[in-house]
């Protein structure tokens, strides 16, 4: 009971805090209290500190770091970002893949992808079924009439439809000699036309001019890129006078016949045609 009355009496005991003047002993300020006012000033700050930590945690970024929760604004920016980070990811290896191929087709390679080779016309005429019945000869000849009429009626669209590259009215590049054809197995995917130096070289068709540029081996080269996946390439130039984005009508001058590059013994245009990824022979298409 004493040793409690003996700690109360010490909690009870008042205490002075002097601030003085180091110099002059000056007393500055003086603050009065007892250790039991300490004790519960101390715990109110201690629990408001708390309090205002608490609070700040609540209503700020800082709950994602210490709770690991994010509100579902800040989620649905992520998942938008990552959505778009997919995507971009999607495209930059679809323009890597357009990309090796137009530098194959300029180098002279064929392509990684294959084309597809067309699948053989299933379709059946409907004359070919065959009936199990016996057909009478008033019915046979009833058919024949039938069949020959309108055979030889002529109409508006009675014209063979083009398709696919034949549809084409090709613009000939260069008018000259071709002194070497067209020959894959020896990968040779085009014609060299001999002719005249500083001859005009004319686009083939209207496009797009994806690639002006020098290349070691094949000299000054300019690539079109045309419709329905056409593309035309022009190397062993001298001047390229048309650069990469500009737009092309077929016969207008694009660049000058040259004799640029290593594998050149003259001046001429190696010419080269690709079609959906596949070499063709130009001489099938345009009269040079």
């Amino acid at each position: 009971m004493a040793k409690r009355k003996k700690l109360v009496d010490k909690l009870k005991e008042k205490y002075k805090l002097v601030i003085l003047n180091d110099d002059t002993f000056e007393e500055k300020a003086s603050f009065n209290a007892s250790l039991w006012y300490l004790i519960i000033g101390a715990f109110a700050f201690a629990i408001i500190l708390i309090v205002l930590t608490l609070i700040t945690i609540r209503f700020t970024p800082l709950k994602e770091y210490v709770y690991g929760v994010t509100d579902p604004g800040s989620k649905k920016i992520i998942i938008e970002a990552y959505s778009k980070v997919d995507s971009l990811q999607m495209l930059a290896d679809a323009n890597k893949v357009y990309l090796e191929n137009i530098k194959n087709i300029i180098n002279g390679k064929v392509p990684g992808e294959k084309q597809a080779k067309p699948v053989g016309d299933k379709t059946k005429a409907s004359d070919s079924i065959k009936l199990n019945q016996k057909i009478s000869k008033e019915e046979r000849e009833l058919r024949k009439l039938i069949e020959s009429e309108g055979k030889f009626d002529l109409n508006e669209n009675s014209a063979p439809v083009k398709s696919g590259i034949a549809s084409y009215s090709f613009f000939s590049p260069v008018h000259g000699k071709v002194t070497d054809e067209f020959d894959p197995k020896i990968q040779h995917y085009g014609v060299d036309v001999a002719s005249r130096q500083n001859e005009s070289i004319k686009a083939t068709l209207d496009g797009t001019v994806f690639f002006s540029n020098f290349t070691s081996e094949t000299g000054y080269v300019i690539a079109i890129q045309h419709s329905n996946n056409l593309v035309s390439v022009y190397k062993h130039c001298s001047v390229l006078l048309k650069k990469v984005g500009s737009f092309v009508r077929a016969g207008d001058v694009i660049a000058i016949v040259g004799n640029s590059g290593e594998f050149t013994t003259g001046p001429h245009l190696h010419f080269e045609l690709w079609f959906n990824g596949t070499a063709v022979n130009p001489k099938n298409y345009i009269p040079f």
